[in-house]
This record gives structure tokens, C-alpha cells and sequence, in this order.
């Protein structure tokens, strides 16, 4: 079947519509905080005091997160070589796709009157390293879809497409399904659809059902309209050859300066954003007491705000580039950060507030609206900024290695946040490392090159006739 190129770019933004809930989702909003009560109140059942309850499950549910990342770090970039050598990628995309959805429907077992906490972990992170893999093969496909001054628009339009795919999900779950623990009403004030067990917390539950058919429905344009870029015969390699090509290409780092630079500065900034990400939520229940409905809705702002950023960013990024839109983004995000750390329920930037005082509330609501929005921007930019790294024909490869950048430190930030929270006694300033973070991804951009290596490809190449 002729399909246009249009077609093909619409397909590539249904894989982040279809892929985005399970970080909106099961990752941040809804499952993350329910594992963590779940948990908690287990913990507690066996003795342990609140809040050494509450900081076991944080720890629990951190070290399944560790240890998918190290999975995701170590076979990122092998996987990504291999593929570039076989020239084939979509059947990648298809077995990831199938562990996306085997771990997010098993999460529909996570019941709090026996809750099988290791068995819901596990299951959490076959589907979230099935999401990761996608990804990367997914954005391997990113530049066959148009001429490279076009990229950074498309880049920029499937990350906003996905996450107005992750508003709509979230927004579902919210009105029909997630229960409040208080109330057991949705959203609405109705009891979860279809009937389901509110005091089971069966709508909650019903999360992981939802986000595995949801990949299920809307993939379906994906597998339609994507195709792979065709290969010479003589490009195609043998896996061992595929996997020197890798090596060569990580000991060939020290020559390239910008990359390696964009690497380094990529891996830093990104897994700050991800402990933003990761610790939002626990930060809005532990410092301003909020519920997990209130938590969705907060999501529902950022959400809103990464979409219409990531729109506008795209465009910013196709005429200005990607490195600025990433440098902004980053001062921003490190404002936010401050805010945090200098924010409680009862005072801002030490300066007390009146007793029952919105302000936090609203302040928080305008980070999360900051935090979606650069946040948005920045990971699509920061796609745009790799494709303009990437060797051609060697595209997978490159992003193999832009999520091992991505994910080679995945344990820092958790573990900074958790280290100084346990120092100080104190939730905000946990936060902290994350400025940190943030700075280093920012000194190191100064080596990164606007254009990538997209100029010495270009002259490398034979003149036309």
C-alpha cells in the first residue's frame, strides 16, 4: 500500500498519542501516587510508623525504577546498533509494544486488601521498559519523515499531539474512573463506571487496563502509515559488525566535542526534569496535603501547558533552533526549582503567610503549568538537537546512545533528593540537587554546536553532478 508522506508523519505522532499515558498516567499521577499508599498502609499493617512507612515505599518503588533504567541504559544503545544493522526497526517497535501492554494490565492487580507489592513493581517496569524501547526506535524513524529544517517542527508537533493524548487519558480516568480515598467518588462525584468497586479501588486500579487499550487502539495509525526507510543492500550489517560500529562510535566521543557535550549536558538536565517529574506529586501530598484528585488536576494543567508549549516550541525551534529553546527551558525549570525549595504551606521564601493561605496552592498550580510546558519543550527539542548528532543510516544507533545518556544516571536524581530529604528533615529542600542538576546540563551546552554535525555530514557528502 502507497502510503503518503503525510500519512507517515500523522502515524509517527499517533506513537506518542498512544505512548504518552503511561507516563501521564501510570508513571506520575495516578498509579505512582496509588502504589505509594498501597504500600504505605502495608508497611504500617507490619509495624512501621507513618513516616517511615511513607519513606519505605518511596524507597521501594525507587529501586524498581533503578532497575528498569539500568535495563533501559545497558540495552538501549545494543538493540539501537543491532537494528541499524538489519535495517529493521518496526518489529522492535511491535515486541516492546506487546510488553507495554502485558505490564500495564497486570497492574490491574494491585488490590490494597492484599497487595502483592514486588509483583505490581515488576509488572510496572516490563511496561514502562517496553515504553522506553519504543521510544527510542520510534524516534530512530524521526528523520525519514521530512527534510532536516522540518524536523524540529515535527518533533515538536508529536510531542504536543502526545500530550493532549495524555490530557485526554487523564482526563477520562479522572471523571469516570480514579476514586477519591475519601469519598470514593470520582471527579464528578459519581461512582467509577461500569461498575466497578470503589471500596477495592477498582477505578484507580483500572488505570493499567486502560493505558495498556488505549496503546492498543491508537498505535494502530502507527503500524498503518510508518514505514521504514528503505536500506541498500550493501549498508546492511552483521550484528557483530553493527556492534563494533557501536564501540568505535562511543570510543569516537573524545573527537566529537559537541556531542559528547550534548550527551553529557543532556544526561544531566533530563534527569532533573525526571525528578521533577517523579517527585512533584509526593511533594504536592507531603508539603501542601493535597489529594490524589487534586494531584490529577494539577496533571490536567501541566499537561494542557506541555501541549500548547511544545506547539509553540516547535515552531520557535525550527526558527531559532533547538539549542536555544533547550537553554531556555532550562532556566526556566531551575526557577521552579527555587520556588520549591523556598516554598512550604505556611510560609514563601521564609516569609510567614497567613493562617489557611491559597497562595502555595497557586503557586504550586503555576510550576506545574512551567514544569509541563518546559518540560514539553525541552525533551522535544532535545530530540530535534540528536537528529542533527546522528550519523545517517546510523540513526538508531544514536538515539541507543541518547537513551543510555538519558537513563546512565537515572538513580542520581532519587537518590539526591532522598539523601538530602533524610539529611535536612526537610521535603523542599530535597530539591535542591535538582538546581544542581539543572546548572551542569547548562554549563555543558556551551560546547554544543547549534547544527550538530549536520554540516560535516552535508560536506562529507559527493557534489551532484
Amino acid at each position: 500500500m502507497d502510503v503518503s508522506a503525510r500519512k507517515r508523519i500523522w502515524g509517527w505522532y499517533f506513537f506518542d498519542w498512544a505512548s504518552q499515558p503511561y507516563a501521564t498516567l501510570l508513571l506520575t499521577f495516578i498509579f505512582g501516587p496509588y502504589f505509594a499508599q498501597i504500600a504505605t498502609a502495608e508497611y504500617m499493617a507490619d509495624g512501621l510508623a507513618e513516616e517511615a512507612a511513607k519513606a519505605q515505599a518511596q524507597a521501594f518503588w525507587g529501586f524498581g525504577l533503578l532497575v528498569a533504567g539500568l535495563i533501559i541504559a545497558i540495552l538501549s544503545p545494543i538493540l539501537g546498533a543491532i537494528a541499524d544493522g538489519s535495517g529493521r526497526r518496526m518489529i522492535w517497535i511491535w515486541a516492546f509494544s506487546a510488553a507495554y501492554i502485558a505490564g500495564a494490565s497486570g497492574l490491574w492487580t494491585l488490590a490494597p486488601d492484599a497487595p502483592v507489592l514486588t509483583q505490581a513493581l515488576i509488572l510496572f517496569c516490563i511496561g514502562f521498559i517496553g515504553m522506553e524501547f519504543a521510544t527510542t526506535f520510534a524516534n530512530s524513524l524521526l528523520p525519514s519523515l521530512a527534510p532536516r529544517e522540518e524536523i524540529g517542527r515535527i518533533s515538536g508537533l508529536g510531542y504536543a499531539f502526545g500530550y493532549l493524548g495524555g490530557l485526554v487519558g487523564l482526563i477520562l480516568m479522572l471523571l469516570l474512573f480514579a476514586e477519591s480515598g475519601d469519598t470514593g467518588k470520582t471527579l464528578l462525584g459519581n461512582d467509577p463506571a461500569f461498575g466497578l468497586d470503589a471500596d477495592a479501588r477498582e477505578g484507580t486500579r483500572f488505570v493499567g487496563p486502560f493505558a495498556a487499550l488505549w496503546y492498543a487502539i491508537f498505535m494502530i495509525p502507527f503500524f498503518l502509515w510508518v514505514r521504514e526507510p528503505k536500506r541498500a543492500p550493501g549498508l546492511v550489517r552483521r550484528t557483530e559488525a553493527s556492534l563494533n560500529a557501536l564501540w568505535a562510535s562511543v570510543l569516537g566521543l573524545r573527537r566529537r566535542l559537541s556531542l559528547a557535550s550534548y550527551l553529557g549536558s543532556s544526561m544531566f538536565y533530563r534527569d532533573a526534569l525526571n525528578g521533577l517529574y517523579g517527585f512533584g506529586g509526593i511533594y504536592a501530598a507531603g508539603v501542601l496535603g493535597w489529594t490524589i484528585v487534586q494531584i490529577g488536576v494539577f496533571g490536567i494543567v501541566g499537561v494542557i501547558t506541555a501541549g500548547i508549549a511544545t506547539w509553540v516550541g516547535g515552531y520557535a525551534d525550527r526558527k531559532f533552533g533547538p539549542k536555544p529553546v533547550i537553554t531556555t527551558s532550562i532556566l526556566i525549570l531551575t526557577a521552579v526549582c527555587i520556588t520549591l525549595v523556598g516554598m512550604s504551606r505556611d510560609s514563601l521564601f521564609g516569609v510567614p503567610l497567613a493562617a489557611g493561605s491559597n497562595l502555595p496552592d497557586i503557586i504550586f498550580y503555576i510550576c506545574g503549568a512551567l514544569i509541563g510546558g518546559a518540560g514539553g519543550t525541552i525533551q522535544a527539542a532535545s530530540r530535534t538537537l540528536m537528529v542533527r548528532h546522528a550519523e545517517p543510516t546510523r540513526e538508531a544507533e544514536a538515539f541507543g546512545l541518547f537513551a543510555l545518556s538519558g537513563k546512565a544516571t537515572s538513580f542520581l536524581a532519587p537518590a539526591l533528593i532522598a539523601s538530602v530529604t533524610a539529611a535536612t528533615a526537610n521535603q523542599q529542600m530535597g530539591f535542591i540537587p535538582l538546581i544542581g542538576l539543572f546548572l551542569l546540563g547548562l554549563v555543558l551546552l556551551a560546547w554544543v554546536k547549534p547544527n550538530g554535525d549536520q554540516d560535516e555530514w552535508s560536506a562529507s557528502q559527493p557534489s551532484s553532478p
